[in-house]
This record gives structure tokens, sequence and C-alpha cells, in this order.
């Protein structure tokens, strides 16, 4: 599986190398509704912060309806629509929003 990109800027470390790794690895969003601010990956960074984060990448998702499995879904544009034959349903994932946190 490949990461999304995150951008990062060094901060004021001891003169030491900055690093970062995965703190808790990604986790799937659970649909909810109204849906709700939820954490997908934490990071531990030594020596630099995150700035920016990219959904390139492909992403995959799972009907609500029906157990169909979406793959190669890209997210760049922020939202992805298609259309479940099993459900008999469009799906979709939109108005996404991304933010970096401090833990």
């Amino acid at each position: 599986m490949r990461l999304p990109e995150v951008e990062g800027k060094p901060t004021s470390y001891g003169g030491r190398e900055s690093s970062a790794t995965i703190k808790a690895a990604p986790a799937p969003y659970k649909h909810a509704s109204p849906p709700k601010r939820q954490n997908i990956i934490e990071f531990d960074c030594r020596g630099l912060e995150f700035t920016d984060f990219k959904s390139d990448g492909e992403w995959l998702a799972r009907g609500l309806e029906s157990p169909t499995n979406f793959s190669g879904i890209d997210l760049q544009e922020g939202e992805w629509f298609d259309y479940d034959e099993k459900a008999g349903e469009e799906v979709s994932v939109k108005d996404l929003k991304w933010e970096i946190r401090r833990a």
C-alpha cells in the first residue's frame, strides 16, 4: 500500500537529523451521518512539522448497502462518484477536508 504524500518543513531539533515514523497505521474512515472528524493516520515527527496533506495515489472504498469493493479511487479533486450495481445506487466520496493537527 502506498501512502499519500505529506509535505513538511524542518524545525529546530538540536542540530540532529529529522525523522517521521508512522505511530498509528492508516485506519479506514467509518461512515457516520452526519459526518464526523476522524483520525486516519498518526505520525511521530522529530525535527519536522507536516504542513500539507496530498491525497494522491489510489484509495479503496466499500459499499454501505452492499459488499461491493471499489478500488483505484482518485481523491485529488476532493470527490469521487461511481455506481454500485449490486445496490442499484450511486456511491460517492465528497466534501473531503484534511486537517493536520499536533497531538
